[in-house]
This record gives structure tokens, C-alpha cells and sequence, in this order.
């Protein structure tokens, strides 16, 4: 998969059978776009609203997400949505989700009202277990945040 700096080269398509699927709701969701998702990967975007919660008091004079929703955000786009698509022929809604372990490098700071595209690339998904291995970027392409992070996915119809 290309990195999306919005020269948006995919098919228009809103994936909203994954994105219907995912067990957040605001303030605590953070992906507005999918743009690719197959079984080896996802990419996808979301914007941070300058209002946001986490900024209040996150360097009083000038704002930085910090490095934990940079986090939630790779998780939610590079491990949540790839388990939801990589679980579709279990046919249920219900799913169990827990993230396992993370090992994130960051390198560029995120402000207020910036999007950032999450790449994911699937290294196993075995066992429930689904281990990605993701890059977040800025809309000019350069590299934000990168690592690796794992999580337990199921059907609780197969629980």
C-alpha cells in the first residue's frame, strides 16, 4: 500500500461495515477515513480537532498530542479495523478486542487540527493474536510515529 497524502489514489469507498463495527465513540474514536484495507493491511486518516480533551494542559503554551493517542490512534486504525475486516466471515458483530503490547518511536510532534495517515502492514494473525507493524504520517508524507503493536481479536461467537 502507497502512503495516501491525500492525492487520494484509491477508489472512493467509505468501508462503513468496519467502521460500524468499532467498539469507540467520541471523544475516544479516532478514525474518520479508511482509504484501503485487504488481508495483509489497512491505511486510513483522522484529523484532530483543536478542541480535543487531551490538549487542555498538554503544554500550556503550545498543544501536542501526546505520544499515548498517537498510540490509540495507530490501534484503532492499524490493528482494530485490519482484526474487524480480517474477522468478517465470522458474521458477528460482537467482537472482543485487547491490545496485548505496543513498541512505539516517535519522531515528529502532531498540533490541533492536524491529519495524520496511519499505514498498517499485518505481520501474523494466528491464535487471535494480530501483530501489525505501523506507520503514521503527516499530509506532507514525512514520518510521524512507527512501530510495532498486537492485540487479542474474536468473535465472541467463537469465545
Amino acid at each position: 500500500m502507497a502512503v495516501n497524502t491525500f492525492n487520494n489514489d484509491y477508489p472512493l469507498q467509505t468501508f462503513s461495515h468496519i467502521l460500524s463495527k468499532l467498539p469507540y465513540s467520541k471523544p475516544f474514536l479516532f478514525v474518520d477515513s479508511l482509504y484501503a484495507i485487504d488481508e495483509n493491511g489497512v491505511e486510513g486518516s483522522y484529523t484532530f480537532p483543536a478542541d480535543s480533551y487531551f490538549y487542555e494542559g498538554h503544554f500550556a503554551e503550545k498543544p501536542v498530542t501526546p505520544g499515548v493517542i498517537l498510540t490509540e490512534v495507530m490501534a484503532q486504525i492499524g490493528v482494530v479495523c485490519l482484526g474487524i475486516f480480517l474477522l468478517a466471515d465470522t458474521h458477528s458483530s460482537d467482537i472482543e478486542i485487547a491490545l496485548t503490547s505496543t513498541q512505539v518511536d516517535f519522531y515528529k510532534p502532531v498540533f490541533p487540527s492536524e491529519t495524520v495517515i496511519v499505514r498498517s502492514t499485518k505481520d501474523y494473525f494466528r491464535f487471535h493474536k494480530l501483530k501489525c507493524n505501523i506507520e503514521m504520517f503527516n499530509t506532507t508524507g514525512e514520518l510521524v510515529c512507527q512501530g510495532a503493536i498486537s492485540g487479542m481479536m474474536k468473535s465472541k461467537k467463537y469465545a
